[in-house]
């Protein structure tokens, strides 16, 4: 009852957003600084390492992104799942707790969320069509930099002696490094990157998923007589319930209901927009026209940088966190003996989550014409113009993609909260009584998350996670020869299978 009325009160949110603002503001801006372009537009530097580091490993691994993106469906698919079974390898134990496709689903389940659906609005609203141009490209070259973690993440990773798999960044740090003689360095880099996404998965992998997915649920569901209305605490309650309810499984529980919601929720919206497209199937060249003709003006590269920022890091669930490491942990849970073989299953997340689904909301905006470019918008709005492009070819869409923001919201918790124990073991151990007490404030964040608006929350959570490229890429650059050796061991191995074969 006294925690009811104390989420309930109405400066509840004004007193978070007070006492995170004065003590992290420092924090906050320091991360999410801009070097000046001109004198009005700047980029944030954080973005340009992104950027210039998937450029760099796309380079270096020689186009791994186009070159291998059919072997990654195939090993999905299960084709090479031979390799696995002791015939080429000495060792005919897998190690592992998933499957290739439940890990990829549930790493896109952390990634696919409200950023595909507000944040395309959001970005088209800043730079125009032209903006989809660019985060198609980002997220092209953001597959070489998910190859590169998740592969590090598999090779890197501990398992225990009851087969619970323990791995990311963290892990990859310490030991990756440790072998090139920078242990002190590779364990501290570690110890601030699991800081960080403990951070993270309270704020922007939870806090903000929660209350975004019932701001919509309120604005199409619940009339505003109801006695409902306004009651977010409520919402939270049930969610965490839920969320509850997975995570006390770990990752064998989490990837089992992400293997059928993520399929289900991409699938669904997809579908709709699919509709909407169809509806309007003859202005869709002129969309793709406006797409290139606006590439390459200087609002929409503006546009498409910026609304990758906002639709990714800034707001929740980047449109595919590459370079950030946060999708290594759940990768490191695969059932493999070849780490590159993960690491190539990763690279389809962001053609995925970036390349197919934002490219798929960007159409249904552009065509239905909800976008005023020039007018920038919130997160709330960018959700409920999505809302209206889906409206406009049929009454009852908005629904269906409340339920499909609900499960969006839902599916990157329960992903989030697994990257966030994962931190959390490595800093503070891996008994029972640590992990139950991490899976209990997290489902108390979500209460919290449903209740307010925690604008500076939000920004200090999105800091963190940005902050978490900072000691990820560092390790990237540094053990790219270890991935480069391990792609070409996978490589041979499916050369002979193949041979062998035929």
């Amino acid at each position: 009852m006294l925690f009811t009325l104390i989420i309930s009160e109405q400066n509840f949110d004004e007193r978070i957003n007070q006492a995170f603002g004065d003590a992290t503001s420092w924090f906050v801006d320091a991360i999410l600084a801009e070097i000046p372009i001109t004198e009005s537009v700047g980029i944030p530097w954080v973005l340009i390492v992104l950027f210039g580091g998937a450029l760099y490993f796309t380079l270096y691994f020689r186009f791994v992104n186009i070159r291998s993106f059919f072997t990654a469906i195939q090993v999905v698919r299960g084709k090479y799942d031979a390799l696995e079974n002791g015939s080429q390898e000495k060792s005919t134990t897998v190690k592992g707790e998933v499957s290739h496709f439940q890990a990829l689903t549930t790493a896109v389940s952390a990634t696919v969320g409200l950023g595909n659906i507000a944040g395309v609005a959001i970005a088209l609203s800043i730079g125009g069509a032209g903006a989809t141009f660019w985060m198609i490209l980002i997220g092209v070259l953001g597959m070489s930099s998910k190859f590169v973690e998740c592969t590090l993440g598999v090779k890197y990773r501990e398992v225990d002696d009851e087969g619970k798999v323990f791995g990311g960044p963290m892990y990859y740090l310490s030991k990756g490094l440790g072998e090139k003689g920078y242990t002190k360095l590779g364990k501290v880099l570690a110890a601030l990157f699991a800081v960080m996404c403990i951070g993270g998965s309270f704020g922007g992998g939870n806090m903000f998923q929660i209350n975004q997915a019932y701001k919509l649920f309120e604005h199409v569901i619940i009339p505003k007589t109801s006695v409902m209305h306004g009651q977010g605490w409520v919402f939270g309650v049930i969610i965490a319930i839920l969320v509850g309810v997975v995570i006390i499984g770990g990752i064998k529980k989490i990837a089992s209901v992400t293997d059928k919601i993520v399929p289900v929720m991409v699938l669904m919206y997809i579908l709709a927009v699919f509709i909407i497209l169809g509806i309007n199937i003859s202005a869709i060249p002129e969309a793709f026209g406006a797409i290139w003709d606006g590439a390459f003006d200087p609002e929409g590269v503006l546009g498409g940088f910026v609304g990758v920022l906002i639709q990714g890091f800034r707001r929740g669930a980047f449109s595919n966190e590459a370079g950030i490491g946060s999708a290594s942990i759940a990768h490191s849970a695969v059932k493999t003996n070849f780490p590159a073989s993960e690491g190539l299953v990763a690279l389809l997340e962001p053609f995925i989550d970036t390349v197919l689904v934002c490219t798929m909301t960007a159409l249904a905006l552009i065509i239905t014409g909800q976008v005023d470019t020039g007018t920038e918008i919130d997160f709330e709005q960018g959700v409920l113009l999505t809302s209206a492009a889906l409206e406009s070819g049929v009454s009852w869409f908005p629904y269906l993609l409340t339920l499909a923001v609900v499960l969006f919201a839902f599916s990157s918790m329960i992903s989030w909260s697994y990257y966030g124990y994962q931190s959390w073991s490595y800093l503070f151990g891996k008994d029972k009584r640590s992990e139950y007490l991490y899976k209990f404030i997290f489902c108390c964040f979500t209460v919290i998350g449903a209740a307010a608006t925690l604008d500076a929350v939000t920004d200090f959570s999105d800091a963190m996670i940005f902050a978490m490229m900072v000691p990820n890429m560092i390790g990237l650059f540094m053990l790219s020869s270890k991935v480069m050796d391990e792609l070409r061991r996978y490589k041979k191995r499916i050369s002979k299978i193949t041979e062998k074969s035929n």
